[in-house]
């Protein structure tokens, strides 16, 4: 394991916002009337460096009735795709102006590496930018004729109304711009609250809406935990909700969303697959490896944390998985070469110190890692490959978040296929292989929402989700957008 210096000793940087005590509601950051409060911890030092309000039922009432009074009486109700999608170009421009404040922020909340959290402010320009461009598919009249003739129909996409998004901790950023995008340019206005313990980076996207010129009301924004996300899903204002997060919440807010009839759009766990077949080039798929299948030091929904190798080149598939993963850097996630950075928090950190342990009274065995980092402080985890694993064991079957890979044997295709589906999600996958038609057949033979051939990412312009556990609906493209329009048909006769 290589290992870069010490946090411990590393200077830490200064973030712009520490101890916040107001949410922003109504075009104004106002002080919270809670008096709890919620801790920002360092990952890497286990040293809290800030806090934000555990908003209380008045302020989460506060924020759904002004977006409700923007979505029915305020301009935003009178522009045109056309007018919002230039908005979004201005919001887009104002995030990237935010990068490198957002990314120190976000690496200090989360522990993420800097090189992965620099990324974070144009890749949700590119959402911004992407989506501004589908305002043709919400414009102009869609006239559709009655088949016995005599009458048409003009079918209307209205906006859904005033949506709560809930974003994750892993990409606080990404992924609620990818809810914040199209729920703006079909003409909702918004509540957001990010996750606890990620909940002051997500202010530089408020800041840049405001410096864009969003109307007031349009953009809201709470902090809170559970309690906070119950109050919001279950508010009466609410029309629509849209959740990235773990698969026992969603079922919660998808329990309250059915009984409420309120349309919801969930991205939950995965527990992917990456099938080599014979003929695959392992030093391209070790080029593309930590990426796909250990992302953000595994906390990362979609990646393939299960590596099913062909039984005649199982050895050789485990050599070069652990020689990749042992020759990763990690460390101090300030440090620009560190690709292993540690658990966002004790709790998860705890977690994965579980698996490990399951792990090795099951029978698997640790070819490097496989226990805490010798850090003395922070919660950082040995990046861990786990050979001799059997579809039955806990880390075979259950999403682990963490920087842990498993490398599983097949005899033939059609076990490897079988081994993949034999989750209760479908979220992500990938087929490695010299052949793209073979790696095509096979791909479309996963039950899953999304697979890479020989490599795994989301295109903006392609809808993402999951299948069974993973999640309801689905984000990115005009099939993400739809998520968040309300379809009115009207009937008239000719002539």
């Amino acid at each position: 394991m290589s290992v870069t210096d010490s946090p411990r000793s590393a200077a830490r940087p200064e973030p712009r916002w520490t101890h916040a005590d107001d949410y922003y509601v109504d075009g104004a950051w106002t002080r919270s009337t809670a008096t709890a409060r919620l801790p920002l911890v360092d990952p890497a030092t286990g040293r809290e460096w800030g806090t934000v309000p555990d908003c209380s039922a008045q302020d989460v009432d506060a924020a759904l009735t002004a977006a409700d009074r923007a979505f029915r009486a305020g301009p935003w109700a009178r522009t045109t795709p056309s007018e919002r999608a230039a908005l979004l170009l201005r919001i887009a421009d104002e995030v990237e102006a935010r990068a490198e404040d957002m990314a120190l922020t976000n690496t200090l909340e989360n522990g993420s590496p800097i090189s992965e959290t620099r990324g974070a402010a144009a890749n949700a320009a590119g959402i911004l930018r992407h989506v501004a461009g589908l305002a043709c598919w919400l414009q102009g009249e869609d006239v559709r004729p009655f088949p016995a003739g005599g009458a048409e129909s003009v079918v209307r996409k209205d906006p859904v109304g005033p949506c709560v998004l809930i974003a994750p901790w892993n990409f606080p950023i990404n992924l609620m711009v990818v809810k914040l995008a199209p729920a703006l340019l079909a003409g909702c206005t918004v509540v957001m609250k990010p996750a606890p313990g990620t909940s002051l980076s997500i202010r530089f996207v408020v800041e840049a809406c405001e410096a864009a010129g969003l109307p007031a009301g349009v953009v809201n924004l709470v902090t809170g935990g559970g309690e906070t996300g119950e109050r919001l899903v279950r508010h009466p204002l609410t029309a629509k909700v849209a959740f990235t997060g773990s698969t026992s919440v969603g079922r919660r807010i998808a329990a309250a969303c059915g009984e409420l009839l309120r349309p919801v759009t969930l991205e939950l766990g995965g527990k992917s697959s990456a099938i080599v077949l014979e003929d695959a080039d392992l030093e391209q798929m070790s080029s593309v490896l930590i990426r796909t299948c250990l992302r953000n030091t595994g906390q990362t929904c979609y990646i393939s944390t299960r590596i099913l190798a062909p039984s005649s080149r199982y050895d050789e598939v485990v050599d070069m998985v652990t020689r990749t993963v042992a020759a990763a850097p990690q460390g101090d996630p300030f440090d620009e070469r560190t690709v292993f950075g540690p658990m966002a928090s004790q709790a998860q950190y705890d977690i994965v110190c579980g698996y490990l342990d399951s792990a090795r009274e099951e029978g698997a065995r640790a070819t490097t890692g496989g226990r805490p980092a010798d850090t003395k402080q922070g919660w950082f985890i040995e990046p861990t490959v786990f050979a001799d694993v059997t579809p039955e064991m806990r880390i075979a079957r259950e999403e682990i978040f963490g920087p842990v890979v498993s490398v599983l044997r097949y005899d033939d295709i059609d076990e490897a296929v079988a081994l993949a589906n034999d989750t209760s999600f479908g979220l992500g996958g990938v087929v490695f292989s010299t052949d793209t038609a073979a790696a095509q057949a096979v791909a479309e033979r996963m039950d899953t929402g999304s697979v890479g051939v020989n490599f795994f990412a989301s295109n903006h312009n392609a809808p993402f989700g999951g299948r069974h556990d993973s999640g309801l609906g689905v984000e990115y493209g005009t099939e993400g957008l739809a998520q968040y329009v309300t379809f009115k048909t009207i009937h008239r006769r000719l002539g």
